[in-house]
């Protein structure tokens, strides 16, 4: 199977923050920071540290819980290529984080990697 994937348009920011406004992509609150993607055009505000400049693709596919690899081949073929990622998983569809200046690199070998 073919691997499905877009790329979200903007460029985005990972930031720790305060508070989290409700324009952000995702949030990720643990039990000691709370980690915030957002479109980095935005006025960011509570901002503790911050890393810019990523482009969010994601995959345009209902991934079950069961379904064992699917980031492992992802991360891999992308390792292979020296591209660093940040990876995000919703209930039902991933998403990985890559730097701007990686991002067609990335979407030529994504189209490259099969599922089975």
């Amino acid at each position: 199977m073919k691997l499905k994937f877009f790329v979200q348009k903007g460029v985005f920011a990972v930031a720790k923050v305060k508070k989290v406004p409700a324009s952000y992509f995702a949030v990720i609150k643990d039990g000691n920071e709370i980690t915030a993607v957002c479109n980095q055009s935005k006025s960011l505000k509570n901002v503790i540290k911050i890393e810019k400049d990523w482009k969010i693709i994601t995959f345009d596919m209902i991934l079950p819980f069961s379904l064992v690899g699917f980031m492992s081949k992802v991360s891999n073929a992308l390792a292979g290529e020296k591209i660093s990622i940040f990876a995000l998983s919703a209930f039902s569809t991933d998403h990985v984080l890559v730097k701007s200046r990686d991002l067609a690199k990335a979407v030529k070998k994504l189209k490259s990697v099969r599922l089975s």
